[in-house]
């Protein structure tokens, strides 16, 4: 047998073995997917976790207590609303009570000689 010969057949022998070896193996390449997938999900797990609801989906202005204020469909937290503006103003807060109190504080306050504005939404 000559040396070109044998060393065809090396590597055809060589070639054989390594796609046996590997019969069934996906490789890396086919993990690289569902590997993203999960560190996504994860990633944005923790955002969620870290930053809580955005308050993007709130609900159309409601009066209770006097006093008008939304309320955001996905969490329930309450926002006081401004009816002559038509837009809402003060904190988040799930009670409604505390953020009637704000306001009440809010309006004491230029009363006494300072002034306060509504923070801008």
């Amino acid at each position: 047998m000559s040396d070109e010969l044998k060393h065809e057949l090396g590597q055809e022998a060589n070639q054989g073995r390594f796609n046996e070896g590997h019969k069934g193996d996906k490789g890396w390449a086919d993990w690289l997917w569902p590997v993203g997938m999960v560190a996504t999900s994860l990633a944005g797990a923790a955002l969620l976790m870290l930053r809580g609801c955005w308050h993007r989906r709130m609900s159309w202005p409601v009066r209770g207590q006097g006093h008008a204020y939304q309320v955001c469909v996905s969490c329930g937290v309450k926002r006081l609303f401004d009816e002559k503006e038509f837009r809402p103003y003060g904190p988040y807060c799930y009670d409604l009570n505390e953020l009637i109190q704000w306001e009440r504080a809010q309006r004491e306050e230029p009363l006494q000689g300072k002034r306060v504005e509504r923070p801008a939404s």
